[in-house]
């Protein structure tokens, strides 16, 4: 294990943390609100001054030799140094007391969840709104994809950026782009900011003041749901309401269709499978649901414009809500329980199992039914007209096996407070995938306060270990990871 470079990149991490921190503290300070403003000073200092420690005192002389394991490890550490020292300010400042509550806040934040423990988020000061819509949108992408977009590298120790992106980034592959993984990383950000910027320009034509529209746009684009209203969107227009529900839609696709369509190779647009069966769920969950709760809305374009409002929330795992959902039947619930699984596209900000791994989860168990009728044919995976390997296979099905056993015993965990069992595997599931409300006592009208403290911390963690796909955090508790080879 090169602990060296490892201690290098969470510092630099830390550092990068520390100058995002500069915002708001300047919205606390364009607000008025001083104390708020002293609260983001000392927690930026905190980060500041443990990150040059890292970096000048502990990495000194660290060079290369960073591979797959240090590619998990770094970024399963940095994910919790990220949401420690960002929680800081939020105890400083007296809005989120609770250490333990301002964990969760930020790992909900950073992991792009929108779970909350914030009763009146309307009493929020300015500079923490904006902090916890400001993690949606630096975790939407990845802070360490912004890290290797922004950073100097050269030589040996370049070989180190496919295996973090490879860790940060949601789906079951990940691959470059164009040649070069750093221009890669820009091309996204580019992407993602350009987005974000169009989103805030459609929410300010509709009326939504500007402060209300960054936080949002960033919310959106992250695909993290924190919003700045106690009912999120309900209080706002019909027209705001379809504007987000377009753009939570675009930023559950994966990111590298829209360098395909910059191209001009609209052609490969539609005829990608994972993109079909994003599109196909969407418009079939949003009919059938409409077609559900017709009867609790008074025209067709007000159920509609709900249905596919949480339809697009639930499978972009944003987790805005228009609606009550948990006051919907049982089969519209059923649904929503199904969307929060299946999530976004792979390389998209979304989280969710993917669309991509379904696929692939799909078509193997059709081969292998192929493969027990006529055992001697040989049956080969495709997607995209392309030959999926077997390694991939491997892992996606070992994902699904984890993902599986995650759920249940984070399921166990929860049901020692005593909530029903709709509470607790709605609350494993949207903490897990993502999501940020659940069902019953944590859903759109409630939040996960209630829970114990050791709840919150189990949550705090499922959230990372699903937003990093498992592995990474995973990896932080074998012994072979830190073993000497």
């Amino acid at each position: 294990m090169n602990y060296k470079m490892l201690f290098r990149l969470c510092g630099q991490v830390l550092l990068l943390e520390s100058a995002f921190l500069f915002l708001p503290l300047f919205i606390s300070l364009l607000y008025g609100e001083n104390a708020s403003a002293a609260a983001f000073a000392g927690g930026l200092c905190i980060a500041l001054f443990t990150g040059l420690f890292l970096v000048f005192v502990l990495s000194r002389g660290a060079s290369g030799g960073f591979f797959a394991r240090e590619g998990l490890v770094v970024t399963g550490l940095c994910w919790l140094i990220m949401s420690a020292f960002g929680a800081i300010p939020f105890v400083l400042n007296g809005d989120i007391p609770s250490y333990v509550d301002a964990f969760f806040e930020m790992a909900s934040g950073f992991t792009t969840t929108g779970a909350s423990i914030i009763h009146n988020v309307e009493e929020m000061t300015h500079g923490t709104l904006f902090w916890r819509n400001f993690s949606n949108w630096i975790g939407g992408m990845g802070v360490l994809v912004f890290l290797l977009a922004v950073l100097p590298g050269s030589g040996k120790e370049t070989g180190f950026t496919l295996h973090i992106l490879r860790a940060e980034s949601p789906g079951p592959s990940v691959g470059k782009i164009v040649p070069r993984m750093k221009q890669t990383a820009i091309i996204l950000y580019c992407l993602y900011i350009v987005l974000t910027i169009l989103n805030i320009i459609f929410l300010i034509a509709g009326g939504m003041p500007v402060f209300d529209s960054v936080c949002h746009a960033m919310g959106t684009a992250g695909t993290g749901g924190f919003g700045v209203k106690a009912d999120s969107f309900t209080s706002y227009s019909p027209y705001i309401q379809n504007v987000t529900t377009v753009f939570m839609l675009l930023f559950g696709v994966n990111f590298s269709i829209y360098y395909i369509i910059i191209l001009k190779k609209l052609g490969q647009v539609f005829k990608d499978e994972e993109v079909r069966l994003y599109v196909l769920t969407v418009l079939a969950a949003g009919l059938l649901i409409g077609t559900n709760i017709r009867h609790m809305y008074g025209s067709w374009e007000e159920t509609l414009r709900t249905s596919f409002f949480q339809v697009a929330s639930m499978i972009t795992t944003t987790g805005f809500a228009t609606a009550d959902y948990d006051t919907w039947p049982v089969f519209s619930k059923t649904l929503i329980l199904l969307l929060m699984v299946i999530g976004a596209c792979a390389g998209s900000t979304g989280g969710g199992m993917k669309c991509a791994r379904v696929l692939i989860l799909v078509k193997s168990l059709l081969r292998n039914i192929r493969k027990t009728i006529h055992p001697r044919t040989v049956h080969v995976l495709k997607i995209n007209d392309r030959v999926i390997s077997e390694d991939v296979i491997a892992n996606t099905q070992a994902y699904f096996s984890a993902y599986m056993i995650i759920v249940a015993v984070l399921t166990v965990i929860l049901s020692l407070d005593g909530f029903s069992i709709e509470t607790n595997l709605s609350a494993a599931l949207c903490t897990f995938n993502n999501i940020g409300p659940g069902l019953d006592k944590v859903g759109p009208t409630c939040n996960f306060a209630a829970y114990s403290d050791i709840s919150k911390i189990f949550l705090s963690l499922a959230m990372i270990t699903g937003r990093l796909e498992i592995f990474p955090i995973l990896s932080l508790f074998s012994r072979s990871t830190w073993k000497k080879i």
